[in-house]
């Protein structure tokens, strides 16, 4: 474990307000960076994607960056452009 893990650990341990925080911060990073993935092994720019969506590409760069507070309607037509099926699971 790393010093950032250290730290992270600790203050989620002092502080359940960080540790909300921190949790939902990840998840909507992870979303993020799944899309990213799965568009770019799709061999699609994000400009390419948005001409599928019939949107623009800052939208497509949005969901990639800032992925809060996204619709499963959103989410299933961005699969849908890739050519893939969208999973949802609860855990």
């Amino acid at each position: 474990m790393n010093d950032l893990e250290r730290y992270i650990k600790k203050r989620k341990t002092r502080d359940p307000e960080f540790s909300r925080d921190y949790e939902a911060g990840y998840l909507e990073f992870k979303i993020g960076v799944m899309l990213r993935q799965a568009r770019e092994e799709a061999g699609l720019t994000q400009e390419e994607l948005a001409r599928k969506l019939r949107t623009k590409k800052s939208a497509i760069s949005r969901l990639e960056n800032h992925a809060e507070d996204i619709r499963l309607s959103t989410l299933g037509k961005y699969a849908t452009a890739l050519g893939k099926k969208l999973h949802v699971s609860v855990g």
